[in-house]
């Protein structure tokens, strides 16, 4: 500082008395702090002496000090005060832009209010305590006029800086306010828009369901693109309504309704996006069940279709059942399959005539047009495929039934011949008496042709059921094994039983009428004469015993030159001892009817 500034300086304080030369011989290179700029500097105290006319002391130098620091206090807070006066009365004054322009165009101080009421207290409290000391210490003190109004000034100065920075904090807390729910309405707007914008316009353009699980799938990674875009602002829509329910639960009334309103807005359009992804999402699930059923059951035709196409060659009439049951069981699978493919097109539809209630305006009859026309495509297409499915099991069904009734034919046929063969058998081994006398040969006859009944109608029912089989081949197509086998089996047992049959009837019928000649000669009595002379019937008797006891010696010979013999060699020896004794009575009436005198003399 130079001896012009100082002078300045002291030109404001007239009244203060030039230091003694004594008082500036003892100090010793004082220090005077000037605050103007911040600087510290050292002054020659014989020079100040010098330029006060040797009247300075150190009090006065001691108030130079605060003198400088209280005018440059007194500058910087005088010239705050007008800043924030003019910042808070333009905060108050005007409309919303003219106050929202002036606050941004003088909105922070060219000092800082904090450091200047610091800087106050301070001096405030030097200022105090000079004066403390000046009255309690024993020394002379002779405080200068502009010293004694210096503490007023400043806590007047003090008072007011406070209040003009209360108020600025003030403003500066609703300008941070208004900052905030203006960059709140900002991202809410963005929210907004995007929603209402790009997001809508991506789901107005996905209104398909695909045509088969592939594409439905596709649609649904592309949903789920959309989907993971949507996220992304639905995470800034939570993070913009926590900041929301924040200053609403801050309780600032002028800011309530616009704060509800943004909120409602953002939660309106949130929700409203939301519902359409997920109704989106619904959609697409049905169309992916729907195609999946859809599918299924394609396959499921597809299969019976095969198995269908198929020609069947069972070996019998089990397999044949067996595959009768698994053509049934197919068929109600695939009956099954279409009860709900018809439920899930249905409920696909249901929802998509719902795709109006957010289609934004938009003509949405094409494109329902051609996801209803193709649900009920497939529904239709699927139904045709069923019943030609069906007719065809309706035929294979017949078919297979004919080809049980044929296998059954051909077991019963093969089953009457064993029963044949079994008559026959019996014939031969148990039907050999013939009878002690006429009446009883006459009861075997008619137990034979009873018996010969039993095996007509059993040889009837073979060839019923044979022929039975040759009408189900030419329906089937088909060789039946029983027109090789079965029917000349049936024929020739048949044929055997036949001839077995007659020479059992003629056996029978020789000895009926042996037995009745015999018992009608033996039984006469001998008193008549014209008995006596029928000796042709003693020899035709004779002649029927003896053909009836060769023809018990014969074998019945059948076609093919086998012979079979009734009943064993026993049996036949045993009826014919009795034909021969049956023989020997007659003989000994004819003698006895010839010579009565000796039969006499006998006696």
């Amino acid at each position: 500082m130079n001896t012009k500034e100082v002078n300045k300086i002291l030109q404001l304080t007239p009244s203060i008395p030039k230091p003694s030369s004594s008082i500036c011989q003892t100090m010793v290179h004082p220090v005077i702090l000037v605050s103007a700029n911040k600087l510290t500097r050292y002054i020659e105290p014989c020079q100040l002496t010098e330029d006060f006319g040797g009247s300075l002391t150190y009090d006065h130098m001691d108030w130079l000090n605060k003198r400088l620091v209280f005018e440059k206090f007194t500058k910087e807070s005088t010239s705050l005060l007008d800043e924030l006066a003019l910042i808070n009365n333009g905060s108050d004054k005007g409309n919303q832009q003219e106050k929202e322009r002036s606050v941004d165009l003088n909105f922070l101080p060219s000092v800082d209010p904090e450091t200047v009421l610091q800087t106050g207290h301070e001096l405030l409290s030097e200022l105090q305590q000079r004066r403390f000391n000046g009255s309690d210490g024993g020394v002379s003190w002779s405080p200068m006029d502009d010293e004694l109004l210096a503490q007023p000034q400043v806590m007047k100065l003090l008072d007011s800086l406070r209040e003009q920075y209360t108020r600025y904090q003030e403003v500066c807390r609703q300008r941070s306010k208004r900052t905030q729910l203006e960059e709140i309405q900002q991202k809410v707007m963005q929210v907004v828009n995007w929603l209402e914008g790009p997001g809508s316009e991506q789901l107005r353009a996905q209104w398909g369901i695909g045509d088969s699980i592939r594409a439905s799938q596709a649609l649904q990674q592309k949903h789920e693109e959309i989907e993971s875009q949507h996220s992304e602002w639905f995470a800034v829509y939570v993070e913009l309504n926590q900041q929301i329910a924040a200053l609403l639960n801050a309780g600032d009334e002028e800011d309530l309704v616009e704060l509800k309103s943004l909120q409602q807005q953002l939660s309106d359009v949130c929700y409203r996006q939301a519902s359409q992804l997920e109704f989106r999402q619904n959609l697409l699930q049905a169309a992916l069940e729907f195609h999946g059923v859809a599918q299924d059951l394609s396959q499921q035709l597809d299969g019976l279709l095969g198995m269908l196409c198929v020609d069947v060659a069972p070996a019998d009439g089990a397999s044949i059942q067996q595959t009768l049951k698994l053509l049934e069981e197919k068929l109600k699978s695939v009956d099954v399959g279409l009860q709900g493919l018809r439920e899930k097109g249905q409920g696909l539809l249901d929802q998509i005539s719902n795709q109006a209630s957010w289609a934004y305006g938009k003509d949405v009859t094409i494109e329902n047009k051609e996801n209803v026309d193709h649900i009920q495509g497939v529904m239709e297409d699927m139904q045709l495929r069923k019943q030609r499915c069906e007719d065809m099991v309706d035929v294979r069904r017949l078919k297979m039934l004919q080809m049980v009734q044929l296998f059954k034919c051909e077991e019963d046929a093969a089953q009457a011949v064993e029963w044949l063969s079994e008559l026959l058998d019996a014939l031969l081994k148990t039907h050999i008496r013939l009878g002690d006398d006429a009446q009883e040969t006459k009861v075997l006859l008619e137990k034979h042709r009873k018996f010969v009944d039993v095996a007509q109608s059993t040889y009837d029912y073979g060839r019923q059921l044979l022929q039975a089989t040759v009408v189900l081949c030419q329906s089937l197509r088909c060789t039946s094994r029983s027109s090789g086998d079965t029917l000349p089996r049936l024929n020739r047992v048949w044929k055997q039983f036949t001839i077995a049959s007659e020479e059992r009837v003629h056996r029978l019928e020789m000895a009926i009428a042996f037995h009745s000649n015999a018992e009608k000669i033996l039984q006469d009595c001998p008193e008549e004469p014209e008995a006596i002379n029928d000796e042709e019937q003693f020899d035709e008797i004779e002649a029927v015993g003896k053909s009836l006891l060769d023809r018990l010696t014969v074998p019945v010979v059948y076609p093919d030159g086998t012979e079979q013999y009734f009943g064993s060699p026993s049996d036949m020896a045993s009826t014919a001892e009795h034909i021969r004794d049956r023989m020997k009575l007659v003989s000994l009436k004819r003698q006895q009817l010839r010579h009565p005198e000796m039969m006499t003399t006998e006696s």
